[in-house]
């Protein structure tokens, strides 16, 4: 006869073979809509889909990761509609973008190296899961949870991150359409606070996203997924985002003297100092 405690060991084995298959189907998909979008765009020699793609696979494996959890508790609802919401804006405002520019520099020693392009689009498959990592594992918990603060606060986090990312990406495109500020920096705005506000917004949305999530997390694997913020704090200020466009303004307006009081007063990322 099964005990109790046999039968609770037995029943959370079952519920991480379950999580696991999961997380190893959104892996798996994850990586093999990169694969497959790195083949088009390597044929096309073209960068011009590579952040919607990315884009659309977080939307997908957050709808997916729901349906294959198998539970629809409010909690994970709205943290997949967020999810939703964030990766349609960002998506068709960087397609948007692309499409007007033309090319995306980051590309330019790229897009004719089939084997370069491919590392690149391995690395949008590591950032989409590693990103998504704290909604993948709340929506393969069948677990639920009353709401409460942590919830409240995160997606207060997720709204706060989610205006501040839409109103600077907003600024910046009006800016640089305009052609009186040709040859110019943009110091006005939210960009008057933070020399990258949008990733400021990003990062925010992130962290407000596994705050809610954490609310149903027991045991250290799930806890892990709290890297997940931290990888997109780290990859953002120090891999992809931040050191690229600094070396690109410094070597463009470095000698620029408003340029250099510019980058003396106003804080990197976090605005905290000249907001109060």
């Amino acid at each position: 006869m099964i005990s109790p405690g046999q039968l609770f060991y037995f029943l959370a084995a079952l519920q991480d073979l379950i999580m696991g298959s999961v997380l190893l189907k959104c892996a798996a998909a994850d990586l093999g809509l990169q694969w497959g979008g790195w083949a088009l765009a390597a044929a096309l020699r073209t960068e011009k889909f590579y952040d919607l793609a990315g884009s659309g696979t977080f939307i997908l494996l957050a709808h997916l990761s729901r349906v294959w959890g198998g539970a629809s508790h409010l909690r994970q609802n709205v943290q997949t509609g967020l999810v939703t919401a964030w990766g349609l804006r960002l998506g068709t405002f960087l397609f948007m973008r692309i499409l007007k520019d033309g090319q995306d520099r980051r590309f330019n020693k790229v897009r004719d190296s089939p084997g370069t392009f491919f590392v690149y689009w391995n690395v949008q498959a590591l950032w989409v899961f590693m990103t998504l990592l704290p909604t993948l594992v709340l929506n393969s918990e069948k677990r639920d949870a009353p709401l409460g603060p942590r919830d409240f606060i995160g997606w207060g986090l997720w709204g706060l991150g989610f205006a501040t990312e839409a109103i600077a990406d907003q600024q910046k495109w009006i800016f640089k359409n305009d052609p009186g500020n040709a040859g110019k920096f943009i110091q006005s705005g939210l960009w008057a606070y933070s020399r990258h506000p949008n990733y400021f917004g990003e990062i925010l949305q992130w962290g407000g996203l596994w705050l809610s999530a954490s609310s149903v997390m027991k045991g250290p694997l799930q806890l892990l997924s709290a890297a997940s913020p931290l990888f997109v704090w780290f990859l953002l200020r120090h891999v992809s985002g931040i050191p690229i466009l600094e070396k690109q303004a410094l070597k463009k307006w470095g000698a620029d003297p408003q340029f250099q009081d510019y980058v003396r007063n106003t804080p990197l990322l976090w605005p905290w100092p000249k907001c109060f």
